[in-house]
């Protein structure tokens, strides 16, 4: 079964970096794609960033230029990278895979920025 496992989360200063991984394991079909999503307390969950097997990533317009989305297709990891960090970035991080037409989720690891 597949399972996602992350990693990364934490409590940083305003302007600080924080780098997310989120590994998935059992059998996956090479073409997928993986992201980040958040959801801040009395907010919606929404996406951040994906990457498919193509390497061309997707981001909210809020994080570009800030956030980098990679990932390792041999591993079936992905990793945000989370520069400038603001407030406003608060947030539990779910890992999501999206792959032969399911979706599946990472448990979530908070994200504070905060001084």
């Amino acid at each position: 079964q597949v399972q996602l496992v992350e990693s990364g989360g934490g409590l940083v200063q305003p302007g600080g970096s924080l780098r997310l991984s989120c590994a998935a394991s059992g059998s996956i079909f090479s073409l997928n794609v993986m992201g980040w999503y958040r959801q801040a307390p009395g907010k919606q969950r929404e996406l951040v960033a994906n990457v498919g097997s193509g390497g061309t990533p997707n981001y909210v317009d809020s994080v570009k230029g800030r956030f980098t989305i990679s990932k390792d297709n041999a591993k079936n990891t992905v990793y945000l990278q989370m520069n400038s960090l603001k407030p406003e970035d608060t947030a539990i991080y779910y890992c999501n895979l999206f792959v032969l037409g399911s979706n599946y989720w990472g448990q979530g690891t908070q994200v504070t920025v905060s001084s």
